[in-house]
């Protein structure tokens, strides 16, 4: 069981060199990814200026796991990867990278919205919005 989480916001060159490895993989026609990113929401006139993102690390890495087993048993995905921040990401900054790749880019497409929907749904993550006044309050899911 892998361990999906990495401390603070995921960079880009990470999400680079994710995709990169993939060259070599010559069964592959059609790559999807999704990024989370942390948005400047504007709640009750206070303005987010930041998610501290924690979880129950052992539960949470066995919902991920299940995820990605029960999405490789109803698509036709040659590989899944899954990065989860923890910790605090700032506005703008990436806090879930989920990528998909299938022979065939409907596959890919559909497997990537099954897989985030499921983490929304299931996975036990939470967020604290932090505000620019220092305040916070936990984020609801939608």
């Amino acid at each position: 069981m892998k361990n999906v989480f990495m401390e603070g916001a995921i960079s880009p060159d990470f999400i680079a060199n994710s995709i990169a490895k993939h060259q070599s993989k010559t069964q592959i026609g059609a790559h999807d990814i999704f990024l989370g990113q942390v948005r400047a929401d504007e709640i009750e006139g206070k303005t987010v200026s930041a998610i501290e993102y924690t979880a129950y690390e052992e539960m949470a890495n066995l919902k991920f796991h299940e995820i990605r087993e029960k999405t490789f048993s109803k698509f036709d995905i040659t590989c899944m990867h899954i990065y989860h921040s923890l910790g605090k990401v700032g506005v703008g900054e990436i806090c879930l990278f989920v990528f998909v790749s299938s022979p065939h880019r409907r596959t890919a497409f559909e497997a990537l919205e099954f897989v985030v929907e499921e983490i929304k749904a299931h996975v036990p993550v939470f967020g604290k919005e932090l505000f620019e006044d220092d305040s916070y309050q936990w984020k609801v899911n939608t």
